[in-house]
């Protein structure tokens, strides 16, 4: 079972919350967190892309690193974790992404992919006049596929003459090409995100669903390998959880508890209201999707909270749903919650333990490093 971390780029993580950890997001916290995630065997390091954020007593995601440039520095100083960054395809052109992509490819030695989104909250656009109108909505999934089908054909040849409805390309090329198969993440959970990424993804994001229900998102994989069942494409999914350890359940619950106390009601009223304004596609946005899942104030990701023996065995029955490749965890406080993944609740786990072998061949000195 891989194991990423879905970095802080914005300002307090997930956690919509008074009571939880405050801070305002750096290269120097992203670095320290994958550099440390990277010594305890994860496999991957992704961030999102946020324009716009949620306001509130907590600023909530007011303050946000850029993706490609926070993910270019992070490739720079790591060796073995693999790296991802977000494309906002709405107002990112697919030839620029594709060179970008390929300029930390030659950074990272091979070690980079992209996450693509089509937007869903109109004001990170709207503000700087570039959202088409609520009529995108019903069209982005097209307008993502021929995306994709543009950088495909750069990254393999270097050339696109694509034309398409979205799209007109006139000889357009990038070079140089990629040294490794560049991978493609989308976050897929309503049918015809489904669809797509059994079209066009190597592998689909979804959210984990409830509060300590591991495997409650299953049916989602199923829903998958329907759509990959007429592409014939092998699409594996990767989960996202929030962890919340501690040395007992009653710790654990309690900072649970606690954050939910000190709910950023007011941020929470624009994420749900902008969440919902998809209303002429048919399917959900993948916040909609979320919506009924643990609690607004982690954006009802679904949560693993307990002592890290139990969150330990939780993450293990994850790594039992066929079709699941990956767990991308978030955590109430990422540098501690890192340290406690490597050091008490990974070594529990039957499903890393290739990592925790790997991890304990390092000399003291390594090991403290």
């Amino acid at each position: 079972m891989k194991i990423g971390v879905f970095c802080p780029i914005g300002n307090n993580g997930w956690l919509l919350s008074e009571n939880a950890p405050q801070y305002m997001p750096t290269f120097e916290l992203n670095k320290q967190i994958v550099q440390r995630a990277e010594h305890y065997g994860f496999d991957f390091a992704l961030s999102m892309i946020k324009l716009r954020g949620f306001g509130g007593k907590t600023e909530f995601w007011d303050h946000n690193l850029e993706t490609f440039t926070l993910m270019a520095g992070l490739a720079a100083v790591t060796s073995k974790i693999k790296i991802y960054a977000t494309a906002a395809t709405l107002v990112m052109a697919p030839a620029i992404v594709a060179r970008m992509a390929s300029t930390i490819d030659s950074i990272s030695n091979g070690r980079f992919g992209l996450n693509v989104v089509t937007g869903w909250q109109a004001p990170e656009y709207s503000q700087m006049g570039m959202w088409p109108g609520d009529e995108y909505f019903a069209k982005r999934y097209e307008y993502l596929s021929e995306y994709v089908q543009i950088l495909r054909e750069l990254w393999a040849t270097g050339q696109s003459d694509f034309k398409g409805e979205h799209f007109q390309m006139e000889d357009c090329r990038v070079s140089p090409l990629p040294q490794a198969d560049m991978k493609i993440i989308c976050a897929g959970q309503s049918d015809t995100g489904l669809e797509f990424s059994a079209q066009h993804a190597d592998y689909n994001f979804v959210f984990g669903k409830g509060l300590n229900t591991p495997t409650a998102y299953a049916d989602i994989n199923d829903r998958l390998k329907h759509f990959t069942d007429q592409t014939g494409r092998d699409v594996q999914t990767y989960v996202l959880f929030m962890v919340i350890a501690a040395e007992t359940d009653a710790d654990a619950l309690a900072k649970w508890q606690s954050y939910n106390d000190g709910a950023d009601v007011e941020a929470i009223n624009w994420l749900m209201n902008q969440g919902g304004k998809d209303t002429k596609s048919g399917t959900d946005t993948n916040i909609r999707q979320m919506a009924s899942s643990v609690s607004p104030v982690n954006i009802n990701m679904g949560t693993l909270v307990g002592s890290y023996e139990k969150v330990a065995a939780m993450l293990d029955e994850i790594a039992e749903i066929q079709g699941t490749e990956g767990i991308l965890l978030t955590f109430d406080d990422f540098v501690q919650g890192i340290e406690d993944f490597g050091e008490r609740i990974q070594p529990l786990m039957k499903s890393r333990q290739d990592a925790v072998a790997e991890y304990q061949s390092l000399s003291p000195l390594e090991k403290s490093a």
